[in-house]
């Protein structure tokens, strides 16, 4: 069945341009997974956690409150940026949630899949601490919330990309999403940038 924008009535999955690859972007307790399932529905297209493609070892680490190194990082974005790609060879376009906090973590990305799109779900860190502390997650306490925030790099101007407010309502932040989706997909000329 069409998906259609809340706002414009648009059917975001025939736009004349398809949708490009995107990844949920942020530190821990910003809601990737919440946001990209729920982005996936909305659109019509596939959602993944980055997280279950972590592997075994990077999983036991976190769990035991050791903070990844990019060594430990490193087969674990280029199985993402696999994934991306074997989906866009396909046609489909996909979602993938995966905290991409540097510019060469998203680089690495970008090598595979060059018209990615990053949307960072942004909080300050007093909003992510009470989120951490309200959930219950497999391999990421709240007590790596800082070493993320110290290590994340603000996307640069050249990285295509949508900032996303996680005060806003999960629903609200998914329609502003998809309506900001929906205007670039059909433009033609300037990137992603800063939600505008």
């Amino acid at each position: 069945m069409p998906v259609r924008n809340g706002a414009t009535g648009r059917n975001l999955n025939m736009n004349p341009s398809p949708l490009p690859p995107l990844v949920v972007m942020g530190v821990s307790g910003c809601g990737k997974s919440t946001i990209g399932s729920l982005l996936g529905e909305r659109l019509g297209i596939p959602f993944q956690d980055g997280d279950d493609l972590h592997p075994a070892a990077n999983k036991a680490k976190m769990g035991a409150g050791i903070p990844l190194d990019d060594s430990d990082r490193q087969p674990w974005l280029e199985e993402i940026g696999r994934t991306l790609r074997a989906s866009a060879e396909q046609g489909t376009p996909a979602i993938i949630a995966c905290s991409a906090l540097k510019r060469s973590y998203r680089d690495l990305l970008r090598s595979h899949v060059p018209d990615i799109v990053f949307v960072h779900l942004n909080g300050d860190r007093g909003t992510l601490l009470e989120r951490m502390n309200a959930r219950d997650h497999e391999f990421m306490p709240s007590s790596l919330l800082d070493t993320q925030l110290s290590t994340l790099e603000p996307l640069g101007q050249d990285e295509k990309h949508i900032l996303a407010d996680i005060t806003l309502t999960p629903t609200s932040l998914v329609e502003s999403l998809c309506d900001q989706l929906a205007v670039r997909t059909l433009a033609v000329g300037p990137a992603f940038n800063n939600g505008r």
